[in-house]
């Protein structure tokens, strides 16, 4: 990609993130386009529809926590925790434009089918959370294991806890004892099923 197309790429990105932000009400891709300052035919050239800008942007963000993951040095739930911590501390730092994109299709459907910017998010959280499990003595719960961590940390409940009076670290320390609780409760009752 030339450096000019992958820049307008970016500034569209941004913009959108900038706006989504701030914006109670649904955007266009020509006002993305006015705030990146290029062209609406430009934004067109690299998005269809708002919604694929947003997929890019959660696509990017996704990626800065897989990197952040792959340099943990630790393993299992101290690395889970890590990378759960670090996740609300993106969610912070980018705030409303978290809590923007809702699908009327479920997580487990839309991972299993390879949605693009679900799977950095994926590939940050897998193996810590396969390591977890086997820490905590329960059978390896696959994509389920993700699907709980989902649940749990989703962008608009962990703005939800902070605005309730939560502090980031209290926030955080909550949802991943809850998680260690749900990794727990759901391995036993996939086991009382198996009985």
């Amino acid at each position: 990609m030339r450096s000019d197309t992958e820049r307008n790429r970016r500034h569209l990105i941004k913009a959108a993130a900038r706006l989504f932000e701030n914006s109670p009400t649904p955007v266009s891709l020509a006002e993305i386009a006015k705030h990146a300052e290029v062209s609406t035919a430009t934004a067109y050239r690299h998005f269809s529809s708002v919604e694929e800008v947003l997929h890019a942007f959660r696509a990017q963000v996704g990626s800065e926590l897989r990197d952040f993951s792959a340099r943990q040095t630790t393993r299992g739930m101290t690395k889970l925790e890590a990378v759960s911590r670090h996740w609300v501390s993106l969610v912070l730092e980018h705030g409303g434009a978290m809590a923007q994109m809702r699908s009327h299709r479920g997580y487990l459907e839309r991972l299993r089918e390879g949605t693009g910017y679900l799977t950095p998010q994926a590939e940050a959280l897998a193996e810590p959370l396969r390591q977890t499990t086997e820490e905590l003595g329960l059978d390896d719960l696959g994509d389920e294991a993700l699907y709980l961590w989902n649940a749990l940390f989703d962008p608009r409940d962990i703005l939800d806890l902070i605005k309730s009076g939560r502090t980031e670290d209290e926030a955080a320390g909550r949802l991943v004892a809850a998680l260690r609780g749900a990794l727990t409760g759901w391995a036993a009752a996939e086991q009382q099923q198996a009985d």
